[in-house]
Formats: C-alpha cells, structure tokens, sequence
C-alpha cells in the first residue's frame, strides 16, 4: 500500500472543497499518495462507467451502472434533508403544464434527473451545464430548470419561483427519508486493505474540515462561483453534516430505496451495492 498512488476525482463547488480541504492541504497522514482531479459531476459519472479513477465522487443516480465496479463508503455522501434540486421558473407552472415544458437539466446520470423523472414521468429535458440553468431561465432562454447546488439558495433573489423542491416530494413520498443525491465510490479491484484506508482518510478529512470550519471554507470559497462566505456556509451546512460522516442506515436505505424506485420504472438497472465502513 506504501506510496499507492490514488487518483481522486471529485467537483469544484463548495461542498466537495469544503469536505476535502484537509486532505488537499495534505493534513491527512496516510500511506497512500493522492491525486486531485477537479471535474464537473456529469464528467466523473462518465470517467466511473470507463473505472479511470480509483476513489471518486459520484451521483447515486449513476451508481447504478457502476456498482459492479465501485463499492461506496459510508461516508461522505451528500443527502437532501428535506431539501433537495429545485425545479424553478420566471412564473408559476401547475404539474399539468410543466410536463409540456421544456426542462433543462444538469446531466442524464445526476440524481436530481433521476428525481425529476420519479417525481414527472413525462417530463421532457434538455441537459445543459448546471451553472448555465439558472441564468438561462433568468434570462426566458428556458422556461423551467433544475437546479442543483448554490442555485437551490440563491434563485429566489433572482426573482425566480420555486416550483417544486425535490426533497421535499421525495422526503413526503418515503417516509421523511433524505433525497440521495452523491456519493464517494472506491474501486472493487484495490482490494479491502486499501479501500479501508481511503475510508479512513475519507472520515479523517471531514471530521478535519468540521473541526475547523473557518479555515475549510475560506479554502471551500474559491469554489463558490462567487458566492458570499455567509450563503457559503449554509450551502456547504446542507451538504457537509453528521451524515457526510457516516450516513448511517437512514441513509443506505434511502440510497437503495432511490436506485430501487428506478429500476422499477425502468429508468436504471437493478443494482448490488457493496458498501465500506
């Protein structure tokens, strides 16, 4: 394991820096030799179907076509708590008219598409990069977007409406379970002695970047996409929880329960996790 290089990929927003702040200041002691690659998520959910990387973010809409593959740590994984991706326009859309709209949408393998279509089986999507959504509806370039990440805080100071929160459906539908949205994934053919480690490094980094908020998000702010420091941290307090660092059997069910509701209507295979403590 001594000096084992690890390729790690994970997103250049917020949350992710936030979360892996301590270990890009290489605080962490640890055996293993880490490489930082800073990809958009729809790039890392692809690079996962190819296996590039041995330890990287992924959302759990994607997890299904790559757990033959991957084993996700339970940690570090990112749950909408009554919150989630939000469906947003310039004016009030009933559910009749939004399924005769076009919905731009961060990618087919995110989670929040996987939402959108449990939640709107006939929806009709054009995929566009998620920072791209909300100035495009802004803008009437779009009539109805999904948005994921800071623009969940930030579009109601737009003049945007908030259609649905998917969160909040999915949490009403399933018993008050978060909505899954990402997890960290570590591939199967590294064998348990290192997937171990990069499970410990894993909760060591958060647990670092928890006990010193201040510093992990004046790191985590470069990443804001200009963002100020006080909707930073709510941002990153959404996302970077207890639950990030162990989700617990609150959050595996909610993972399996997703992935199960997609099979069943066709949307994702049926998948077999594996799971690293």
């Amino acid at each position: 394991m001594n000096q084992t290089l690890i390729r790690l990929g994970h997103s250049p927003d917020a949350d992710d820096a936030f979360m892996f702040w301590a270990l890009a200041e290489e605080r962490i002691e640890t055996p293993l030799r880490f490489e930082h690659d800073l990809r958009d998520i729809q790039t890392l959910n692809e690079w996962s179907r190819e296996g590039k990387l041995e330890f990287t973010a992924i959302s759990v809409h994607n997890l299904a076509y790559v757990a033959d593959q991957y084993a996700v740590l339970v940690c570090g994984g990112s749950f909408g708590d009554g919150y989630g991706p939000m469906l947003v326009a310039r004016e009030p859309f009933s559910r009749e008219e939004l399924a005769r709209q076009t919905i731009v949408v961060p990618g087919l393998l995110t989670s929040a598409y996987l939402a959108l279509k449990l939640f709107l089986p006939e929806a009709q999507v054009q995929v566009m990069p998620f920072d791209e959504i909300q100035p495009a509806v802004e803008k009437g370039e779009a009539a109805v977007g999904l948005l994921i990440h800071e623009g969940q805080l930030t579009h109601q100071q737009a003049g945007l409406k908030t259609l649905v929160d998917l969160g909040v459906w999915w949490g009403e539908e399933n018993g008050g379970l978060p909505l899954p949205l990402g997890v960290n994934v570590v591939r199967r053919d590294l064998g348990e002695t290192v997937m171990q480690e990069i499970a410990r490094v894993m909760k060591e980094t958060i647990r670092m970047s928890l006990t010193h908020r201040a510093d992990a998000l004046r790191y985590a702010l470069q990443f804001g996409r200009g963002i100020d420091p006080n909707t930073a941290d709510q941002f990153v307090g959404m996302y970077v929880n207890e639950m990030t660092i162990n989700m617990g059997e609150r959050g595996r069910r909610s993972i399996e329960l997703f992935l199960q509701r997609g099979a069943e209507a066709g949307i994702t295979p049926k998948a077999d996790l594996a799971w690293v403590e």
